[in-house]
């Protein structure tokens, strides 16, 4: 007789389903590059922009404050002029950093696998008249 093992799976069509739930926040355009320039040290927004092709200054701003409202990137804010505001990753926000490499270091590798798989498809697929 084997044993079985039930795991739980979250559903991810509710709501409050913590997967959907972070995805929803790194899963956006901007996120996971602003964390993973992070991970790297604390960088100043002109910095992040600077690093970010084709961001704008709104789209950090929302972004920032973003995972900053959740908990993974802190706002420093140092009483200087010109004002100067200094961004770093939180405790929550490096473990998440450590996952972040992950893909990137997947993302990289894959990447012409996926190209290829892509022009297949695009050489295969009916063209709809």
């Amino acid at each position: 007789m084997t044993a079985t093992t039930v795991v739980s799976i979250p559903a991810f069509s509710r709501e409050d389903c913590p997967v959907r739930d972070v995805l929803n926040r790194v899963g956006d355009k901007w996120s996971v590059l602003v964390l993973h320039l992070l991970s790297g040290g604390t960088l100043r927004f002109t910095e992040l922009r600077n690093a970010i092709d084709g961001i704008s200054q709104r789209m950090l701003t929302v972004t920032l404050r973003g995972l900053e409202r959740d908990g993974l990137v802190t706002r420093t804010v140092h009483p200087v002029v010109p004002p100067r505001v200094d961004y770093a990753l939180t405790t929550l926000g490096q473990s998440l950093s450590e996952t972040i490499a992950n893909l990137v270091v997947w993302a990289e590798t894959n990447r012409p696998l996926i190209e290829d798989a892509r022009r297949s498809y695009d050489r295969s697929a009916i063209t709809p008249a």
